[in-house]
């Protein structure tokens, strides 16, 4: 995988993701030798973010790199300087480049530029990063993912995206349950049940919570409303009426269900605050595992030998 970008859960074959996702389990476990001495990363961020930056940024560390975090206000992509440019130059200073952006064709348009990997830390379409921190937190707690059910709750968003096509590349069914005009996008539904049909699992979507909840082995929701989608705010609002994912939704699942979010949440609208500060709450787990996550993406893209 040296030398690659990451721009989606799509570009890696099942057998890579498995690869990442076992790698940071082992080195959560068991430590992590400094594969990256001087090597920098470039945190290219038009989004403001916490985890996703800490993560990198304290991983990259870790493995004996640095990494410099340049904002939309310090850089203008795409504005002050075209975003060819921005690969090009960056290319002869750093070794590798970590770009959250509002539009993935940013993230194409980097890549095809850049001499050196790209990985997508959040666009408009997916969040593959968040998607293996989700598989390593999946392992965790159940030690398998052959047979298990993801239940989706809510917009059918960058994270679920990823989400559906991780879960379907590991064998893990897939439900999500949306509003109307809400959906998950045609591309990627198409794309996560190919995965589906070839690991032996199913990816379906459908309008009932309660419905999607009853045979889940994991809970999971995320905001209704998304950075840069502040102007919908009441229409998004009144669209995901009784899809909140609270005590009453949960007790219609088996026992040991588990619940996660990517955070930020929105407490009091997609999840309620009994439930994620609850038993079956693994949320924490999970925004800790995106560090675990990170590094292994780096290690294997990064690393010499």
């Amino acid at each position: 995988m040296r030398g690659r970008d990451l721009l989606s859960i799509a570009d890696l074959t099942p057998e890579e993701l498995r690869r990442i996702v076992d790698l940071a389990v082992d080195m959560k476990r068991n430590g992590y030798p400094r594969l990256l001495d001087g090597k920098t990363l470039a945190l290219l961020f038009e989004k403001a973010s916490l985890r996703t930056n800490v993560s990198f940024n304290v991983a990259m560390q870790q493995l004996g790199g640095q990494a410099i975090y340049l904002g939309q206000s310090e850089v203008g992509l795409g504005q002050r300087e075209s975003v060819a440019d921005v690969a090009r130059v960056l290319s002869r200073y750093v070794d590798g480049i970590v770009a959250r952006t509002y539009a993935q064709q940013t993230l194409v348009d980097l890549a095809a530029s850049a001499t050196v990997p790209v990985v997508n830390a959040l666009s408009d379409e997916e969040h593959p990063c968040q998607a293996v921190a989700d598989l390593v937190t999946i392992y965790e707690r159940r030690g398998h993912f052959h047979g298990l059910t993801v239940a989706f709750i809510g917009d059918g968003n960058n994270v679920a995206t990823s989400l559906a096509q991780a879960s379907a590349m590991v064998g893990m069914s897939f439900i999500i349950a949306s509003p109307e005009g809400y959906e998950l996008g045609k591309k990627a539904l198409t794309q996560a049940r190919l995965f589906a049909s070839m690991s032996g699992c199913s990816v379906e979507v459908i309008r009932s919570p309660r419905e999607a909840v009853k045979q889940a082995d994991v809970v999971y929701t995320d905001v209704w409303i998304s950075m840069g989608q502040e102007d919908s705010y009441d229409e998004r609002l009144k669209a995901f009426q009784g899809y909140q994912v609270n005590a009453d939704l949960l007790s219609l699942a088996p026992p040991e269900v588990i619940l996660m979010h990517d955070l930020p949440a929105h407490r009091g609208e997609e999840i309620a605050d009994d439930v994620i500060e609850g038993p079956q709450s693994v949320v924490f787990d999970q925004a800790e595992n995106r560090l675990h996550a990170q590094r292994a993406i780096l290690a294997l893209l990064l690393a010499e030998g």
